[in-house]
């Protein structure tokens, strides 16, 4: 074998480990789908059990369609702003790089990576509006979300070229800002205008606690969400080859897993611990506050060091809590399951957590180094990003009379009045 031949071997066994590493990654992304529906299912009353079910996996089957025919074609289109770069319709499905190419390592699986992003931050979004949304009209934000506004957040503040990083040196390398803060702020605009369930609110405003059917479901599901995040995260790694350096960040700058390893488990334990002392040892709370610490770390997470990892998953945990008790006081909102909290509040801490200890971090190439500003900049648009086209479309849609159930449905159950079952056949 000649040298020439030697490094075409190498290259080639690179990039099919390479397509074979996203490969494992998207099917345990899969995971955190299962976790959502059992988590949310749990945390639903029996009677909307299977509802709740069918909502995530309609949004699951209309995502993979509808992010290939445009939401792919978003990220790579739109780092600029609104106005599209000249693609020669790359990632649009007639492409030819949208097809089963024997030459093309990547496309394929990259997309397949981002598609179950799009999928997370749907579901992200589903447990806040359980038990009195149309399933139609959740499936049609479901994809606005999943395969527009967050894939659009994504080619501003992702994509090596975007404009928040090129101009203000945004790091988000794990999507505290791209996913769950446009997701979580998303879920608020919705529920602003898809108003509490029947019984969530006594006359006098005070609340009432709605308790699930199955609190052993949402363990279960919680901690299969953390499994399936490990997918998520290891997605959000390149392999530049060896030749490059290695493992890069989604900017190109390198990165390890080990950083990744660390620091996730460590914000989840400090989320857990934070969480259980706030709560005075509220299960539920405890589950949610792990996710919270891993989220709250999601925008630094290839640079914290551990031990502040742990430090930054304690607050998470100790803030969702009373920031979800102020969200329900203010506005009389009915979120489920604290969705606007775990994911929209813990994501802005997470970038802004950035801007304030990680400022002046070098990035890659004519990136500029990482500052408060840009991060407080880039977190402004995330959180527009998700709140305004989720109020409007939800506004235009409650207008319509499509958006809530109607009460007497939502008195008797969705899955009896809508869906003609039960969760639970000898119930």
């Amino acid at each position: 074998m000649t040298l020439e031949e030697l490094n075409t071997f190498v290259t080639t066994q690179a990039n099919v480990g390479m397509e074979a590493y996203y490969w494992w990654c998207t099917g345990f992304m899969i995971i955190i789908h299962v976790g959502f529906l059992m988590y949310e299912v749990g945390a639903t009353r029996m009677k909307n059990a299977v509802s709740s079910g069918v909502k995530n996996l309609l949004a699951f089957a209309f995502m993979i369609p509808t992010f290939w025919l445009f939401g792919w074609y978003i990220y790579l289109a739109f780092p600029g702003g609104f106005v599209p770069i000249d693609l020669e319709g790359y990632g649009t499905p007639w492409n030819v790089s949208m097809g089963p190419m024997l030459s093309d390592q990547a496309t394929g699986v990259f997309w397949a990576a981002f598609t179950l992003f799009a999928c997370t931050t749907a579901s992200i979004f589903s447990g806040a509006v359980i038990e009195r949304i149309r399933i139609s009209a959740f499936t049609f934000l479901a994809v606005i979300l999943g395969s527009v506004v967050w894939i659009l957040g994504a080619a501003w503040g992702w994509h090596p070229d975007g404009w928040l990083v090129t101009g203000w040196g945004y790091h988000d390398v794990a999507a505290a800002g791209v996913v769950h803060t446009i997701a979580g702020w998303f879920a608020f605009g919705v529920l602003l205008n898809l108003g509490p369930r029947i019984g969530k609110y006594n006359e006098d405003g005070s609340a009432n606690e709605i308790e699930g059917h199955s609190l052993v479901s949402s363990f279960i599901g919680l901690l299969m969400l953390i499994v399936g995040f490990f997918g998520f995260l290891g997605a959000c790694l390149i392999w530049a080859g060896a030749d490059f350096g290695g493992w890069v960040n989604i900017y190109g700058a390198p990165a390890t897993l080990s950083s990744f390893a660390f620091n996730t488990l460590m914000g989840l334990a400090g989320g857990m611990i934070g969480a259980f002392w706030w709560s005075k040892g509220n299960p539920f709370w405890m589950m949610s506050g792990g996710l919270a610490g891993i989220f709250i770390c999601a925008g630094g997470l290839d640079i914290w060091y551990p031990g502040f990892a742990f430090v930054l998953g304690i607050i998470a945990g100790c803030v969702i809590i009373p920031a979800n008790n102020w969200l329900h006081n203010t506005f009389k909102i009915d979120d489920c399951v604290g969705a606007v909290s775990i994911h929209g509040v813990a994501g802005v801490l997470g970038v802004l957590a950035v801007g304030i200890f990680a400022a002046g971090y070098p990035s890659a190439g004519d990136i500029p180094p990482t500052s408060f500003v840009g991060q407080l900049v880039g977190c402004i648009v995330m959180v527009l990003t998700g709140l305004i086209p989720g109020y409007v479309i939800s506004f235009i849609m409650k207008s319509m009379g499509w958006l809530r159930v109607p009460d007497e449905v939502q008195a008797a159950g969705i899955d009896s009045a809508e869906l003609n079952l039960r969760a639970y056949a000898d119930k």
